[in-house]
């Protein structure tokens, strides 16, 4: 049986003529004369330009792997006893009573608390996340959650001031700030992404300085690719601005002959590509103590699925320098670009990962080391997602990074918006409209009085989405009987194969409470 499903995706808007052999992927019988529907035939005419999810700037793409363990491959325990941290009492053990806050714990006495367990991935310099971003952004502040800006936002920003290869002026990174800081209430924070290029262009000093952000994310990758950061360029302007500003532009836009190409319509696109980050622990250390020494109140990891022994790294030098967050990205989450087969096919996926991940800050926590708070990211979608994935890493775990279907609820809620304004502009039948719409617009509009007309759809579309994942989180918690977020535990979920079992520890379900059974059976 074949895991993958190669050479047609409607993720590279490609398909088959007839059924596939399962493992090439390709028609049983390609025949001459065929225009080239598959992902082979379409890269025998557009080349590199299928590597990626079409179209470039419209989609967040995630894996279609089938693999082989996932959260389905547990389930939740519920139980008739008791109740941990609530009062055994009908009236009072009720599942709108459970709380689902949650609190980043810092090093040096920094608390993030959260109203909700889960704050969004990084939304960078690609198109979808620029044109997202005031959604995305306030549907994170008036939710209480975190707010991730991602890597290359200022190196890609057309307006960027740089001087001396340092970033002075970046009105896309100053906007996206603003933003988030106009309806902050206390709750979560915003970080910003470093790579490779933003560390050269003096991004930290930038936005800690100058425009007040509180923390910084270092980045050694996500879970939807190896390497670095990609976008696509549609102009040859602009890939001649951003080879300019040192980045990998391909094919090299300074080329005559793919001038040329370009301008008949043969390369339609340029890619720009991020360098690969070079990990070792003294110069980890260093740039850890740097980005506090700029002043940012709290400095986290970023990193994503690589093999074995790099998780172990990213475990053991986020222990010794003492970092805030550290949030491990598995294989097959989201992303606004990555390489196709890429994301499909490399990496350690969600549930493997997490489970390696808990093996070694265990190890550490019985030796004494400083462990800090995790988050777990990796095609996370629902609240049972949440809950397995919390009790898979108890109790280490204590938020959920959901990148793309938070930018799937801001997305839609911005779609009915514009339909909503097309059908009513934007008077009093337009809000209305929205009140009818959007479940969560009646608490949004109590609370923010005169300023709800201020929250785009988008927003509330994000908001409305982690409001029901917190209801549907606090009706699992109440029936394992757990009332607050630090009583989930790993004997709060169960194995449904012994593969699963081997893999992540949890019991098998016909082997679980076996000691408690035999105390009660005699």
């Amino acid at each position: 049986m074949s895991l993958s499903k190669p050479n047609a995706s409607a993720a590279t808007v490609t398909t088959t003529r007839v059924s596939p052999s399962p493992f090439s992927g390709l028609c049983v019988n390609c025949v001459d004369g065929c225009p080239g529907y598959c992902e082979v035939g379409r890269s025998a005419l557009r080349g590199r330009e299928i590597i990626y999810p079409q179209p470039f700037g419209k989609v967040i793409s995630g894996s279609e792997k089938d693999y082989p363990v996932d959260f389905s491959h547990f389930n939740i325990h519920g139980t008739c006893v008791g109740a941990f941290g609530a009062e055994a009492d009908s009236d009072k053990a009720t599942f709108p009573n459970v709380n689902v806050e949650t609190e980043i714990n810092g090093a040096n006495g920094n608390k993030i608390k959260m109203k909700v367990p889960v704050f969004t991935g990084a939304l960078g310099s690609t198109e979808v996340a620029r044109v997202n971003w005031e959604g995305t952004a306030i549907g994170a502040a008036i939710s209480g959650s975190i707010l991730v800006c991602g890597e290359n936002v200022c190196g890609m920003d057309p307006k960027a001031e740089i001087k001396n290869g340092k970033i002075v002026n970046s009105p896309e990174l100053a906007r996206r700030v603003k933003i988030y800081k106009d309806w902050y209430d206390g709750y979560g924070t915003m970080l910003v992404q470093l790579n490779v290029e933003d560390t050269r262009l003096g991004v930290a000093e930038y936005a800690v300085e100058k425009l007040g952000v509180e923390g910084i994310e270092l980045k050694w990758g996500q879970g939807a690719k190896c390497i670095g950061g990609e976008v696509k360029l549609p102009t040859l302007d602009r890939a001649l601005q951003l080879k300019s500003r040192g980045y990998i532009v391909l094919p090299d836009p300074e080329n005559k002959a793919v001038q040329e190409a370009h301008k008949l319509g043969g390369i339609a696109e340029f890619e720009r590509h991020s360098r690969l980050g070079m990990v070792d622990e003294e110069s980890f250390m260093k740039e850890v103590e740097r980005v506090r020494k700029v002043g940012a109140k709290y400095v986290t990891l970023k990193t994503g699925a690589y093999r074995p022994v790099d998780l172990a790294r990213a475990v053991k030098y986020a222990s010794q320098a003492k970092i805030d967050l550290l949030t491990v990205d598995g294989a097959g989450g989201g992303t606004g670009m990555s390489p196709w087969r890429m994301m499909n096919e490399w990496g350690i996926p969600t549930v493997y990962l997490e489970s390696l991940l808990y093996k070694y800050l265990k190890r550490l926590k019985e030796k004494g080391e400083y462990i800090p708070s995790v988050a777990v990211a990796g095609g996370i979608t629902l609240e049972d997602h949440i809950f397995k994935a919390i009790a898979l890493g108890a109790p280490f775990v204590k938020a959920i990074c959901m990148g793309r279907s938070t930018l799937t609820a801001g997305m839609v809620g911005k779609t009915q918006g514009k339909f909503i304004e097309e059908a009513y502009g934007k008077g009093k039948e337009y809000e209305e409209a929205l009140l009818r719409t959007f479940n969560g617009a009646a608490a949004l509009k109590e609370k923010y009085g005169k300023d709800f007309k201020k929250i785009p759809p988008a927003a509330i579309g994000i908001w409305t989405y982690y409001d029901r994942l917190s209801v549907g989180l606090k009706q699992l918690m109440a029936g394992a009987r757990k009332f607050a977020l630090q009583y989930i535990d790993r004997n709060d979920i169960m194995s449904l194969t012994r593969e699963a079992a081997d893999v992540s520890g949890i019991p098998y379900l016909m082997e679980a409470d076996m000691k408690e059974v035999e105390n009660i059976l005699g």
